[in-house]
């Protein structure tokens, strides 16, 4: 009896299904800019549509108006200046057909919603179920790993050895997005008409707050910080890179107490990690759906207008990405792990669709150690030590970003940036992408700092606020691929890879 074909799709083509289905459901419902409704005082609402601009005081110093491109500045403004103030304006509105009307008392505005809005809480929960268990295997996972290693000097040697690699292809990724950035120079592509209009959103609530954070790296300070002050706090919180050092920490712990003592312990930490990564099987088969939901969701939000407009900008940074995974990762696989490329290209489907849908190399930390174990075999001492410190603290792709970014808003600005200023940016990208948290958008905050260092208006992160989250789900891909290849090479140099 003929099998039915469908049962017999590989996950990842689901996963496919799902992107591919999510971006044309996000395309196919995406509502105009200048579709939104306002809320008042008494209860009611009204659907504004067709109005070319928008008009609305605060107070005698603060009045703003808004055209329909601007239609998710108004919304944070109102919401981040408005409705906490509880200060109700009167709303002026000027239609396209020449018409005017003033709405008095206005207490929220909002985009009108669209079917999409009520797929995506869809989205949430599968990030929310696969968020959930990374902490936990993060932690249960580096236990495991760490203890399961026969002394310290092993632990140290690998984890050197992973520092290392780190280090390195971190340095690379910066290196290739300048390299982009100088030869492309997308910055210049810029019109000063559309760099004013854009630049508009730097008096958005969100930017000025993450602008006037005291935003700095102190090597000692972060050094200090590694070392939690209460556990579990840390987890609570989801300190990643506190949470390596306590896992680290109590996995070298284990292996000095006398051997029938630290089995007992271990079992439990390697019965809860496998428990766990038990459950991020069952979670995936709800993949296509979560990718999806936030896939259709992330189109219908930015739209393609913003795309059009940095097409330059994105194809540098695509590009470096794409550079970064077919001249470096795919090279230190096959040449120092053994494994041919389309037997690695094959094999890492899934976890960089769920990287592209989730945007977060936490959230994707599960699937990425059942990928590498199940399909590179690769022994759990190696992956459940190398993995989870590599979603914490190597961040190639973001790093690329970064250096492109730096480039592009110093372009825009008319600013050139010599060598030792671009070597300050690869240094303090370096840095910044160890402490970049695994989660989505958090790179932009990073971002701060590196522009800071080289004296780049901070404001400019206005310009790339709207395809960030494009973006950010691209460079996950790489994050997460990064690890993957790192985590091979360290095992086919502990001898312990069998291809």
């Amino acid at each position: 009896m003929k099998k039915n074909f469908f049962r017999t799709l590989p996950k990842h083509w689901y996963i496919a299904i799902g992107m591919i289905v999510g971006i044309a459901f996000g395309v196919l419902f995406k509502v105009p800019s200048n579709d939104i409704t306002i809320s008042f005082v008494d209860g009611n609402s009204l659907r504004l549509q067709e109005w070319n601009l928008i008009a609305i005081q605060n107070n005698a110093k603060d009045s703003r108006e808004f055209k329909p491109v601007d239609a998710g500045l108004l919304i944070k403004y109102v919401k981040t200046k408005i409705v906490p103030s509880q200060y109700y304006p009167n709303l002026f509105v000027y239609y396209n057909n020449g018409g005017y009307a003033t709405y008095a008392s206005v207490a929220d505005i909002k985009k009108t919603p669209s079917i999409v809005s009520y797929i995506k809480p869809l989205g949430d929960m599968f990030l929310r179920l696969l968020g959930f268990v990374a902490v936990p295997l993060v932690l249960c996972s580096l236990i495991v790993g760490a203890a399961s290693l026969k002394d310290i000097k092993q632990v140290g040697r690998i984890g050197l050895k992973t520092l290392t690699i780190f280090m390195v292809t971190t340095t690379l990724a910066i290196a290739i997005g300048l390299a982009l950035a100088n030869t492309i120079q997308p910055g210049l592509t810029l019109s000063p008409e559309l760099k004013t209009q854009m630049l508009e959103a730097s008096s958005s609530a969100s930017l000025s707050e993450k602008m006037q954070q005291n935003l700095s790296i102190d090597l000692v300070d972060f050094v200090v910080s590694i070392v939690p002050k209460n556990p579990i706090d840390a987890m609570a919180k989801g300190e990643m890179i506190q949470i390596v050092f306590i896992a680290i920490f109590f996995g070298v712990a284990l292996t000095m107490i006398p051997k029938e003592q630290s089995e007992k312990v271990i079992g439990v930490f390697d019965g809860i990690s496998s428990t766990l990564i038990k459950m991020v099987e069952i979670i995936m088969n709800f993949a296509p759906i979560g990718v999806f939901a936030l896939l259709a969701a992330t189109v219908s939000d930015f739209g393609f207008e913003i795309v059009s407009t940095l097409a330059w900008y994105m194809i540098t940074v695509l590009s470096g990405l794409l550079i970064l995974i077919l001249f470096v990762y795919a090279p230190m696989v096959r040449y120092y792990g053994g494994i041919p490329f389309k037997t690695f290209f094959s094999s890492i489907h899934e976890v960089q669709a769920v990287a592209f849908g989730t945007s977060s190399s936490a959230a994707t930390l599960p699937v990425t150690i059942d990928t590498v174990e199940n399909k590179m075999k690769v022994p759990g001492s190696i992956s459940r030590f190398v993995l989870p410190l590599g979603a914490t603290i190597n961040m190639d792709g973001t790093a690329l970003y970064q250096g492109v970014a730096t480039l592009f808003i110093a372009q825009v600005f008319g600013l050139h940036l010599d060598f030792t200023q671009q070597l300050t940016v690869v240094f303090t990208a370096v840095l910044a992408s160890i402490g970049t948290a695994p989660v989505p958008g958090v790179g932009l905050v990073m971002l701060i700092i590196i522009l800071r260092s080289v004296h780049v208006p901070v404001e400019g992160i206005a310009l790339i606020m709207g395809v960030d989250r494009i973006l950010d789900m691209c460079r996950t891909i790489n994050n997460v691929t990064g690890d993957i290849a790192t985590t091979i090479v360290v095992a086919k140099s502990e001898g312990v890879l069998t291809n």
